[in-house]
């Protein structure tokens, strides 16, 4: 599944959103890194004990999400990121109708950290910072991205 293209427009202005609340200059990088900057942008406001600017965390959970689905295609698996996004990801088995079989759930902090390797898959279980329903939900062998 090719990664879905967020409108340019958007992230630059959800970043430079975040960038004024965290008393930053405007990005000044490439086009092609405004997304990266924006997840760099978003964990400094987690980091700093605050809550990210919500267009900004969202189009963050969002490019994560759609790596996430780029790097290990398939419909087998629904990983949500309420209230933000969700993907189906993962070979195997294509889910069709309903309640997918595996469904993996977790807040955007814990989304975010465990896409950037700064949380591993086994202590966010451990801590239940993670719902896991199904066979196949288990994203430990795709993360980090």
């Amino acid at each position: 599944m090719a990664q879905r293209r967020i409108d340019p427009d958007k992230l630059r202005s959800a970043l430079d959103e975040q960038l004024v609340v965290l008393d930053r200059p405007a990005y000044d990088g490439p086009a092609a890194g405004l997304a990266d900057a924006l997840v760099h942008a978003v964990l400094a406001a987690y980091d700093r004990g605050e809550r990210p600017v919500r267009a900004a965390e969202r189009l963050a959970v969002r490019h994560l999400l759609d790596r996430l689905a780029t790097a290990a295609p398939g419909r087998t698996v629904e990983v949500r990121v309420p209230p933000h996004a969700a993907v189906q990801a993962i070979e195997g088995p294509r889910h069709t109708r309903g309640t997918p079989p595996n469904v993996v759930e977790m807040s955007p902090r814990t989304w975010i950290d465990l896409a950037l390797g700064r949380l591993a898959w086994e202590r966010a279980m451990a801590e239940h910072l993670v719902t896991a329903s199904g066979s196949r939900a288990d994203l430990s062998g795709h993360l980090p991205l």
